[in-house]
């Protein structure tokens, strides 16, 4: 790892609606107890009143302003890419970014998404059985899900999106990175979930902000596992009803913590204590 920069670390979120964002909390309190001068900005597009088009002057604003890093959330996970000059290994692959990087000058996009969801995942559902799994949504945090759960083993995944064209780039691209053609677009929920063995919700739907389920009660059966990537609130529709039939589940809060601790080591070169930031992420509550 590098050595954090002398001055401290300033640090932001860029993404709509995330007043609720735990994330500054994370950083800010990690930092202190590594004895940084850690400050982390919240870059609200709908309290700013603007959207993803207004990435490439917030991007250079940052710059100009000494930011040392940005994480990037929805909905512009995806949008921010033409906006980099370089990207790592697993956002190239992915085809999104939540971290960005700012250092002499460049702007380098990671994906520390995956690594969150495949860490929870180990954690939280490490026995159950993946043969056939559906995922709810393609988009940013979508891609990054599907190539943790094939990465984990996963045999055949469906991916269902509202945009049918989002889910066939995303299975594309799946499909590229992975042998045997383990993904594929899903057309037919019922039916999909009526064989399947778990449950990926990665859409907003659930969020304080957008209320509802991404997926009808009825077709959820006690078999089932259900992973969440909502954090806000901890317990979604989806989990409560899932958890009410006596299914498995998987909460967003893994997630959301493993993708910061290694945000953090990118942003500040030091490491990240992730059981310390699990704590502090279980201490803010429901």
């Amino acid at each position: 790892m590098h050595s954090a920069p002398p001055f401290g670390i300033l640090a932001g979120l860029i993404g709509a609606g995330i007043q609720a964002s735990r994330t500054p909390a994370l950083h800010e309190r990690e930092g202190r107890a590594q004895g940084l001068n850690y400050l982390y900005r919240l870059i609200d597009l709908d309290q700013l009143k603007l959207d993803s088009s207004a990435l490439e002057q917030l991007l250079t604003a940052a710059e100009s302003m000494g930011y040392t890093g940005l994480n990037i959330t929805f909905p512009c996970k995806q949008a921010i890419l033409p906006l980099l000059d370089d990207l790592s290994p697993e956002a190239r692959g992915i085809g999104a970014v939540n971290t960005v990087v700012l250092r002499e000058g460049k702007r380098i996009g990671h994906n520390t998404d995956c690594l969150g969801f495949a860490e929870g995942f180990r954690r939280g559902l490490s026995d159950a059985p993946r043969r056939q799994v559906v995922q709810m949504g393609a988009g940013g945090a979508g891609a990054a899900v599907a190539h943790a759960l094939l990465a984990e083993g996963v045999e055949q995944l469906a991916v269902f999106d509202v945009e049918t064209a989002r889910a066939q780039a995303l299975v594309d691209n799946l499909n590229a990175h992975f042998s045997g053609s383990p993904a594929r677009v899903g057309h037919d929920l019922a039916s999909a979930l009526s064989e399947a063995d778990g449950l990926v919700n990665t859409t907003p739907m659930g969020m304080a902000k957008l209320p509802g389920m991404p997926v009808p009660k009825g077709l959820l059966r006690a078999e089932l596992w259900v992973a969440e990537i909502v954090y806000f609130p901890l317990e979604t529709e989806l989990l409560r009803e899932a958890r009410a039939l006596g299914c498995r589940t998987l909460d967003g809060s893994n997630m959301a913590v493993f993708q910061a601790v290694k945000a953090f080591e990118l942003f500040s070169g030091v490491q990240a204590d992730a059981g310390r930031m699990l704590q502090h992420f279980n201490s803010l509550g429901a």
